[in-house]
């Protein structure tokens, strides 16, 4: 019997948390794509790995790519309020009936392969996404997808396409307990996403991440692109976004609306990543300046400025406190922080909480999320204000004056939780 959208997406997560039962290996994967028919191979794909701003990369490549006149389909995640927002046709996210008949069918042959003996168990939840994506890419014959990793790159659910041009992004530390502690050991996970004779695109990185990507490249026979052969000039960074001609192979006049110094990196690694496609510098530019990427440094309200920013690990963490110096230092500054057990708050919480005027620390309605309390116990943050959930901790920024900013950080999923008490149409 088919599924509701409601019950497709309960039976998701009760397959469990995504990170928490990954099951690394792409056999399960692959069986599953080959009993539907390899609805992978129905289109051309951008594969995006890396630890920092994947996501916004994945964002500006898409919007440019449909700027330009193909028909697109970008996969992301996680998403910020419902599973739908992971996979998007030509810039709007796929209806609930779209998703649940894509489950349905996922399910079913997912079923069947098991009672014949052919995969060990269900797929993950990742895995079962990731197949529906694929569904109704095919479905709705795009002809470019942006497809970005889960997490790592070689084992990951997504890597079983024969990508036109892999993207990787700046590596950092984050998932340690699954894809190594060092940044060499990480890199060769991202790195796994570069296919024989295919080009790859390059942040600018690490020097020990770069060593292992180029030797990858080098194995297997791949053109590099280097995002460092594009440089921003005449930058003007503002608190809402950034405007700069990028100076490489073409120049190209670039209006972002995404916030922040990264951001500026991000984008020029899209447009080597664009410009190395053939796309054209009118569409680039187009597209870019409509980019929309929530819940990260986004403005979502004034008077106070409200920002909503997933910076979950150390470097997302120090591009928001960079942020925040930059051009705010002068205000009256509230954070709403909230975190994942899993994250280290001994580095994360001495580069945000000093910045607070006001710190209030919150829970996630997540099983594995810190209590108020421990992040208190954990951080030192003695001064803090505990607020039990989000609805709570906006209650306390009544108190702001026009003038002040609040920042909810520290968690996607409490970006998640707070976006739709604060935004009222996606």
């Amino acid at each position: 019997m088919d599924t509701s959208y409601p019950d497709s997406v309960r039976y998701l997560y009760a397959l469990g948390n995504e990170f928490k039962t990954i099951k690394f290996g792409l056999e399960r994967i692959r069986t599953l794509l080959t009993a539907l028919a390899l609805p992978q191979r129905a289109f051309s794909t951008i594969h995006v790995a890396g630890t920092n701003g994947k996501g916004s990369t994945c964002a500006m490549i898409e919007s440019a790519l449909r700027a330009s006149g193909l028909s697109t389909g970008i996969y992301t995640s996680p998403h910020l309020v419902e599973p739908t927002e992971r996979i998007r046709i030509n810039g709007a996210q796929v209806s609930a009936g779209e998703f649940s008949a894509a489950f349905n069918e996922v399910h079913a042959v997912s079923n069947r392969l098991i009672t014949d003996g052919l995969i060990d168990m269900h797929p993950t939840y990742f895995e079962t996404i990731t197949a529906m994506a694929y569904l109704l890419f095919r479905q709705h014959g795009v002809e470019r997808v942006v497809l970005e990793t889960g997490m790592g790159g070689r084992l990951d659910a997504t890597n079983v396409v024969d990508p036109l041009l892999s993207v990787i992004t700046p590596i950092d530390f984050d998932h340690e307990r699954f894809l190594g502690d060092t940044i060499p050991k990480i890199a060769r996970e991202k790195a796994g996403i570069i296919k024989p004779e295919r080009p790859v695109v390059f942040s600018r990185q690490r020097p020990e991440a770069q060593a292992v990507l180029e030797r990858a490249a080098i194995e297997n026979q791949s053109e590099v692109v280097r995002a460092a052969d594009w440089v921003a000039q005449d930058l003007h960074l503002d608190a809402y976004g950034s405007r700069f001609t990028a100076q490489g192979p073409a120049s190209i006049p670039i209006d972002c609306p995404l916030i922040g110094a990264h951001q500026v990196e991000n984008a020029l690694t899209a447009i080597a990543a664009l410009h190395h496609l053939g796309v054209p510098g009118s569409a680039i530019r187009q597209g870019i300046a409509a980019t929309r990427w929530p819940g990260r440094l986004e403005h979502v309200s004034s008077s106070p400025d409200i920002f909503l920013d997933g910076a979950h690990n150390p470097a997302g963490a120090q591009a928001l406190a960079d942020y925040i110096r930059e051009f705010h230092h002068h205000r009256r500054i509230w954070i709403i922080f909230g975190a994942m057990s899993d994250k280290d708050l001994s580095v994360i919480a001495p580069l945000l909480f000093p910045l607070a005027s006001e710190l209030i620390l919150t829970g996630v309605h997540q099983a594995r999320a810190f209590t108020p309390e421990q992040i208190r116990d954990l951080s030192g943050a003695t001064h803090a204000r505990l607020a039990p959930y989000i609805h709570d901790a906006l209650a306390m920024v009544r108190e702001t004056s026009p003038g002040d900013v609040v920042f909810i950080t520290g968690s996607l999923y409490l970006v998640g939780e707070a976006r739709p008490l604060l935004v009222t149409e996606s």
